[in-house]
C-alpha cells in the first residue's frame, strides 16, 4: 500500500513537472507557427512599441465652458474616436483641469491621427445657390467606410427620418448638380447628385485608402466635440527607442528569475527546487491573466513583475523556515509540513496584505504608468500566495508521500539534534 502511495505520489510529481515547464516554454518563447507566446501577445505600451504622445489643451466654446462636465465629454468623444481607428490599447485621460493626454502605442502617421482625432466634425450638406445647410450632421445615424468596386474607398451615410427626407427633398431638385459637403466649415467634396436618394442612404467618393475612408467615418460618427482642442504637443516615441527598453526589461526579467531560483536551490535544495517550480507556475499564470484582461504592459508594469519575482519566494522562504522549527521541535516531516504551512500563513497574509493595499492606493491616486506597476504587483502578490501557500504544499505533501525524509537535501536538521534522536 505504502510502495502504490509512493508510486502514485511520484508519477504526479512527473506530470506535474511536464505540464507546468510546457506551460512556461509556451509563455515565453515564440512558436513554431510563427505566432507568439502569451508573452509575445500581451499589449505593449508606448514605452514599449513606439507610437505617438499626444496633449490637447481645452479652450471654451460660445455655448460650453472647460468644467469637469465638458471635459468628462470630451474625454469620452476622443475614446470613441480613438477606439474607431482600431489602435491597439490606448490610453486616454485628463490632466489637470483643462489638458486630455494620449498615448497611441504603435501609430505610424501621428499628425493625421492627432487632426483626425481632435477636429470638431461639424458636418453640414449645403445648397450650393445659398450656401445654406439643408442637412447636418445632427441626422446622421452614422457613418462607414467600405470598398466599391466602380468608386473605390467611400463612405457610405445613413440618415435618420428627417434627414432622409431633406435629403430626398433636396436630390430631387438638384439632379446633375453639385451637393457641397462642409466638414469644419471646410469643403470636403463636391459630388454632383447622381440620381435621387429617397431612403437616407447615400456615399461621400473620392477616398484613396481606407485610413482616409476611415478617418472621416470616424470624426462623423462620434460627433462635435463640446470644447475647442488645440494640440499642444505632438511627440513621437521611435520603435527602436521601445524595442530596447523591451530588450533590456527581458533581460531583467530573466536575470531576476535566474538570481531567485539559484538562491532558493541553494539554500533550500530540493525545497527550494519546488519553489522554484511554483515560481514558474506564478509566471504561467500572472501572464495568463495580463493577457486575458487586455492589459496594455509599460516600463513601470514590467519593473512591478521584476519586483514581483523576488516577492513571490517570500511565503516559501517564511514558511520553509517555520517548517525548520517544526522539526528542531521534534515534530515529523508530514506533520512539520502541515504545522510550517498553518503557523506561517499569518505571517505571509499580513505582508502581503500592506503590499495589496499599497498597490490599491497606487492604482487609484496615479495614473497610466503608475497604475500599470501597482497592478502589476497586486496580481503578482495574489498569485504568489495562491503558488506558495497552496500549490507548494500540495507539492511538498507529495514529496513526503512519495518517501521523502529530512536530510542534507531535504530540510536538514542540526547536526547535534539529528544525533539526540
Amino acid at each position: 500500500m505504502r510502495a502504490k502511495r509512493q508510486r502514485r505520489s511520484l508519477i504526479t510529481l512527473l506530470l506535474l513537472f511536464v505540464v507546468v515547464t510546457a506551460g512556461l516554454l509556451y509563455a515565453v518563447l515564440p512558436q513554431r507557427s510563427g505566432g507568439y507566446g502569451l508573452w509575445g501577445r500581451i499589449n505593449k505600451g508606448l514605452d514599449l512599441v513606439g507610437g505617438v504622445h499626444i496633449v490637447f489643451q481645452a479652450h471654451p466654446t460660445e455655448k460650453t465652458k472647460v468644467d469637469d462636465d465638458s471635459m468628462n465629454a470630451a474625454v469620452a468623444i476622443l475614446t470613441k474616436r480613438v477606439n474607431g481607428l482600431g489602435l491597439t490599447e490606448p490610453v486616454i485621460q485628463r490632466e489637470g483641469k483643462d489638458r486630455i493626454v494620449l498615448d497611441l502605442p504603435g501609430v505610424k502617421n501621428p499628425e493625421e491621427v492627432a487632426t483626425s482625432i481632435g477636429r470638431t466634425a461639424v458636418l453640414e450638406f449645403r445648397d450650393p445657390a445659398t450656401n445654406k445647410p439643408f442637412l447636418t450632421g445632427k441626422n446622421l445615424i452614422k457613418a462607414t467606410p467600405a470598398y466599391d468596386q466602380q468608386q473605390g474607398w467611400v463612405v457610405q451615410l445613413q440618415f435618420d427620418q428627417e434627414g432622409a427626407k431633406a435629403m430626398d427633398a433636396f436630390t430631387k431638385t438638384h439632379i446633375g448638380q453639385p451637393m457641397p459637403i462642409y466638414l469644419d466649415n471646410q469643403l470636403l467634396q463636391a459630388p454632383r447628385v447622381i440620381s435621387e436618394i429617397p431612403n437616407g442612404n447615400g456615399v461621400i467618393t473620392g477616398y484613396e485608402s481606407l485610413d482616409a475612408a476611415k478617418n472621416i467615418a470616424v470624426a462623423l460618427n462620434s460627433g462635435a466635440l463640446p470644447l475647442k482642442l488645440d494640440i499642444i504637443e505632438n511627440r513621437t516615441v521611435s520603435a527602436s527607442l521601445g524595442q530596447d527598453s523591451l530588450a533590456a526589461s527581458q533581460k531583467a526579467i530573466i536575470l531576476g528569475a535566474a538570481l531567485v531560483v539559484a538562491f532558493m536551490f541553494v539554500v533550500y535544495r530540493i525545497p527550494g527546487f519546488w519553489a522554484d517550480f511554483a515560481l514558474a507556475l506564478y509566471a504561467v499564470l500572472l501572464l495568463a491573466v495580463l493577457y486575458g484582461l487586455h492589459a496594455t504592459l509599460t516600463l513601470p508594469g514590467i519593473t512591478g513583475i521584476v519586483l514581483s519575482l523576488g516577492m513571490a519566494v517570500d511565503a516559501n522562504v517564511i514558511i520553509y523556515e517555520r517548517i525548520k522549527e517544526e522539526l528542531r521541535l521534534g515534530r515529523t516531516l508530514r506533520n512539520a509540513v502541515d504545522a510550517g504551512f498553518k503557523n506561517g500563513f499569518r505571517a505571509v497574509f499580513d505582508s502581503n496584505a500592506t503590499t495589496v493595499l499599497a498597490a490599491a492606493v497606487l492604482f487609484w491616486l496615479g495614473t497610466g504608468p503608475v497604475r500599470g506597476f501597482a497592478v502589476t504587483v497586486a496580481l503578482g502578490v495574489l498569485l504568489s500566495m495562491f503558488t506558495a501557500i497552496t500549490f507548494t504544499r500540495w507539492i511538498l505533501h507529495l514529496q513526503v508521500d512519495a518517501g521523502a525524509r529530512p536530510g542534507p537535501w531535504f530540510f536538514q536538521r542540526r547536526a547535534e539534534e539529528a544525533e539526540a534522536r
